[in-house]
């Protein structure tokens, strides 16, 4: 009798794990599968950035029946006469580490009175505020420019990091008070009864207990700026003070169009996010229960 009861229970059991395999490795295929497609285009660009136009015209990317690869594409693109990409990144970063820093601070810090105090119409200020990041940003680009215009700050770098730090604040406030709300009280509770103010409990308790969180959000932000085109399209003009992602459909030239110049230009530009959010992945998804909603 126990036999028979042993035998129906690896019955049981086995087609289970059977089961769980096949998804396993179905799921890990279709990962694989999904990849490889995201990689080809990127595979593309970097084929096309290593050879010279000659060959890129002729025969195309894929083929490498003639292959000389080289960096030149990448020295010419980095110190362009007219467009120097070594200048556009200075300018990129001069826009993206203050416009990722001030949100962030200001940011976390309203999330942290949202998540932890109570005063009158919080949530209605806290709704209106989350509703701002649906809000789309053509619809208040001339407004926009126009008050910088008005205010002496079109084509200066601070306009644009003004934009980004407003634009950014929505979305860092939802994502750092869900953090918040998912951190125990307990330990604040303590530091308060030993006499600590609110100031101190976030910086020596809540802070070092959200750095994935604020890693996460900072990661987030900075790649948005990094990316973005449609401010600086918007604010900056001299060619000196163009961002990187604007000096790219500039180096295509007038009458001919240097693929290898431009797919290089746009390797350096892309290299930045992809090595921050390599470094940083970790903390990256710890940090991704800012999204959830209890």
């Amino acid at each position: 009798m126990n036999n028979n009861k042993e035998s129906i229970r690896v019955h049981r059991v086995v087609p289970y794990r059977t089961q769980a395999l096949f998804v396993k490795v179905f799921f890990h295929l279709l990962a694989y599968v999904i990849g490889a497609i995201w990689l080809i285009p990127f595979l593309g660009l970097l084929m096309t950035s290593v050879r010279p136009f000659g060959e890129v015209a002729n025969l195309g990317w894929w083929n490498l029946s003639e292959f000389t690869p080289s960096l030149a594409n990448y020295i010419d693109a980095w110190f362009h006469t007219s467009y120097p990409i070594m200048q556009g990144m200075y300018n990129s970063l001069i826009v993206a580490l203050p416009a990722t820093a001030v949100p962030i601070v200001l940011g976390s810090a309203a999330a942290y009175g949202f998540a932890r105090f109570h005063f009158p119409l919080k949530n209605v200020v806290f709704t209106l505020t989350v509703v701002l990041m649906a809000l789309p940003a053509q619809m208040i680009a001339i407004p926009l420019f126009q008050t910088m215009e008005a205010t002496g700050l079109l084509d200066t770098f601070i306009s644009v990091i003004i934009v980004h730090t407003a634009w950014g604040m929505p979305w860092i406030m939802f994502f750092m008070r869900n953090f918040f709300d998912q951190l125990p009280k307990n330990v604040e509770e303590s530091a308060v009864i030993q006499g600590a103010s609110q100031l101190t409990i976030l910086l020596r308790i809540v802070v070092p207990m959200s750095v994935a969180a604020l890693i996460s959000a900072a990661v987030l932000q900075f790649l948005w700026v990094w990316s973005d085109f449609f401010f600086p399209l918007i604010f900056l003009f001299s060619s000196e003070k163009l961002v990187a992602v604007q000096r790219l459909p500039l180096l295509k030239g007038t009458h001919l169009v240097d693929w290898g110049l431009l797919s290089a230009g746009t390797v350096i530009v892309v290299s930045v996010p992809i090595l921050i959010f390599a470094f940083l992945q970790r903390y990256y998804v710890r940090g991704m229960v800012g999204w959830t909603l209890r």
